[in-house]
């Protein structure tokens, strides 16, 4: 069992001394495979990489210097490689990949750099079927605004910092850790997280029981000293193993972290937190969601047991400004508002729309949904259409691949049709497009939300639908 690092010491940077040449990406673009680009080119190092598409996320490595290049060309790829860091996302027949596996320069997964730059600081892990985004963006940020500092490594781009890394002299790190491609196993944990554990990513690992198996693994990872943190309704959390282990939930008195007193108020919410031997009371986080509630209770056990202080807590919740395409509201006029979210798990929708219930509950909610992956949406159609039904009318796109081939009979008819011929249009694009700017504005229920969700590249249209919008 790995000894836990101390968090009080001082931060050293775990690789090698820089060499000349390029670090180079294959799949830059990805939430954490820019993450890593980020923090490497902070560190010195030079960095590169392609994606097969142009994004916010690729242009915003380009603005701060960083070279993304999105032609399968090998002529593009510089020729002082020191280091090639590639996702599992990336076809294994693309010309780059093929020209930099004959080139003889190293080649690691992101999972392989995160485990090397990670080794020897105290890890913060959050793992999860859903919410692990969120909560590891909140312990980062109570950390960052309570002046403890830590390394970040985050799925999602903080709107607070407009960034989804960043490090400090501490020794301490939070890490999204992810389940897709067993890639979690790879990690340090010193102080583990556990959101959930709802069937997801079955192409990986073929049946629930062994999914679930993975997550057990991965709390054997604790360190001799490490700290599990699990939501209480797991149904295999008597099975994670942890020398030391709390529970916790949004109202669940049986739970060690809990809130009680909770009242939504502008856009958000306002509770106390019920912790071991106490209370931090007059708690408020202003971003939409009951989940988002739950989330930041867990993100304050993590940082209790890292001692950080009551007020320092409250404080850094009462002005978390969540994370872009979690919750986040696009657009709001008079009547009428436009929340996008990330979701692309049943669960994860389900969160969402009974989370703008709660909030808005006269509103009319139309809901816009792309589903992400065709194995995704073939092993959880039924649940789907279950979960478009909260509300008051839903629309689907086509699906997302991905890094998925097509599947015969799998499209988005497969959703509708567990529902009934005539419910859930499946619209292109285009239509979508259209309908926002010409229909929804003007003729939809008052008051009303938009609610798009999605996990693919349904957030590429938004910037020029919003140009075409009413003035708010």
């Amino acid at each position: 069992m790995r000894h836990t690092p101390n968090p009080n010491q001082p931060f050293q940077f775990p690789l090698a001394a820089k060499e000349a040449g390029f670090i180079y990406f294959l799949g830059i673009g990805g939430i954490g495979m820019s993450a890593l680009a980020r923090y490497l080119q902070m560190a010195g190092y030079s960095v590169c990489g392609y994606d097969k598409t142009e994004t916010d996320l690729t242009r915003s490595l380009q603005e701060i210097g960083i070279e993304v290049h999105y032609t399968d060309d090998v002529l593009r790829i510089p020729t002082d490689l020191q280091l090639v860091i590639y996702t599992p996302a990336v076809p294994t027949d693309l010309h780059l990949y093929q020209y930099c596996l004959q080139s003889g320069k190293p080649m690691k997964k992101r999972s392989e750099v995160l485990q090397a730059l990670t080794f020897g600081t105290y890890n913060i892990c959050v793992a999860g079927t859903h919410g692990k985004t969120t909560t590891s963006t909140l312990i980062a940020h109570i950390l960052r605004h309570s002046g403890y500092g830590c390394q970040a490594y985050l799925g999602g781009i903080s709107v607070n910092y407009q960034t989804n890394t960043w490090s400090s002299t501490r020794n301490v790190s939070v890490i999204e850790a992810d389940e897709y491609d067993r890639s979690f196993l790879r990690l340090h944990p010193d102080l583990a997280l556990i959101t959930a554990m709802d069937p997801d990513h079955l192409d990986i690992y073929g049946t629930v029981q062994a999914m679930e198996e993975a997550y057990i693994d991965f709390t054997r990872l604790l360190s001799d000293q490490g700290v599990l943190i699990y939501h209480h309704s797991l149904k295999q959390a008597a099975a994670l193993e942890a020398p030391t282990r709390f529970s916790y939930a949004l109202q669940v008195e049986t739970a060690d972290y809990y809130v009680c007193s909770l009242a939504a108020a502008a856009d958000g919410y306002q509770f106390d937190l019920k912790i071991p031997g106490g209370i931090i009371a007059g708690c408020s986080l202003p971003i939409g969601g009951l989940h988002n509630v739950e989330n930041a209770v867990g993100a304050a056990a993590v940082c209790h047991r890292l001692g950080i202080g009551s007020e320092a807590i409250r404080s850094a919740l009462a002005c978390f400004q969540g994370v872009k395409r979690r919750f986040e509201t696009l657009y709001r006029t008079h009547g009428r508002r436009w929340i996008d979210d990330y979701a692309h798990h049943p669960e994860e929708l389900r969160a969402l729309l009974l989370g703008i219930r709660d909030l808005y509950p006269t509103h009319y909610l139309t809901l816009v949904f792309q589903p992400h992956l065709y194995t995704r949406t073939r092993d959880l159609a039924a649940d789907f259409a279950e979960v478009l039904s909260l509300a008051d009318q839903s629309y689907l796109l086509p699906i997302y691949p991905a890094r998925e081939l097509p599947i015969e009979g799998v499209s988005s008819e497969m959703i509708r049709s567990e529902k009934h011929p005539e419910g859930y249009p499946v619209w292109d694009k285009q239509t979508f497009a259209n309908w926002v700017s010409n229909q929804w504005s003007y003729s939809t229920p008052q008051p009303g939300i938009l609610v798009t969700a999605g996990a693919g590249d349904i957030d590429q249209l938004y910037s020029s639908i919003l140009k075409q919008l009413p003035t708010p």
